[in-house]
């Protein structure tokens, strides 16, 4: 405890970090790409598998939060989310197992190649994400859900960087939502995987206590303001969200796998 009491002196970095991490993360998700590097930079003693854990407990509440809020003012497509988040919370815990024994760097020049598709087609299509139009219904919706959520669960356990932006793609590509209601359900979806995620890292002792508890309070005031703005501005506010969060993901997964 002494060591992290120490750590506090950092608290003022890490709370702007947290706050502006759970502002990205309520609107399109990507918060990550904010909180952690901040953590590691901050935290360089620190087992990695701590700093995730810290970041994992920051991260949950203010995704939680954001399910809440959206929950209230937008319909929510439980037939669909539901089913994805189950699928998602199982395969999470699959895909950390599976970090032993498969290489992480394997996967970058693929998710670079996956996002830059993501962020062309979106910039292609302009009516991408604009009206909600949900396709698909009884057996073949909960098989596309339960596939869906399996999938960006494990990646989220195995590897995790845009696993909100990625499931706010894949809701409009194969649902046919709008980016806000797309948003909404990935909320539902990341609260998943990150509850899978901390069955792991808790019981092991891998979190920072007081330093967690401290960024999640922050991380929800950012959730608080993104929520407002998205619910406020609708999808045309959270596709420019989306694109700018994406390429930022782009650029920093090609220094990754090239620099």
């Amino acid at each position: 405890m002494t060591a992290e009491i120490a750590n506090l002196d950092l608290l003022p970095i890490l709370a702007l970090a947290a706050f502006c991490a759970g502002f990205i993360d309520a609107v399109v998700g990507g918060g990550g790409l904010i909180q952690i590097p901040a953590l590691f930079t901050s935290l360089p003693r620190e087992l990695p598998a701590t700093v995730f854990g810290t970041n994992k407990f920051a991260s949950v509440f203010g995704t939680m939060n954001a399910a809440w809020r959206y929950a209230r003012r937008v319909e929510m497509p439980w037939r669909t989310t539901l089913p994805a988040a189950f699928a998602a919370f199982a395969c999470s815990y699959l895909g950390a197992m599976a970090v032993a024994w498969l290489p992480r760097e394997l996967l970058r020049p693929l998710i670079l190649v996956m996002l830059v598709g993501a962020a062309a087609y979106t910039f292609w299509r302009k009516d991408f994400g604009a009206i909600h139009r949900p396709q698909h219904a009884g057996n073949r919706e909960l098989v596309y859900a339960l596939l869906l959520g399996g999938a960006i669960g494990f990646y989220d356990g195995f590897f995790g960087p845009g696993t909100g932006s990625f499931l706010i793609f894949l809701f409009i590509r194969f649902f046919g939502f709008d980016f806000l209601h797309a948003s909404a359900a990935s909320k539902v979806v990341n609260v998943a995987t990150n509850l899978a995620a901390l069955s792991f890292f808790i019981p092991n002792g891998y979190l920072l206590p007081v330093l967690a508890v401290a960024m999640a309070l922050c991380n929800v005031g950012g959730s608080v303001v993104g929520t407002h703005l998205a619910l406020r501005h609708g999808s045309a506010f959270v596709r420019k969200i989306f694109l700018f969060v994406v390429s930022a993901l782009i650029l920093k997964f090609a220094w990754d796998t090239f620099a």
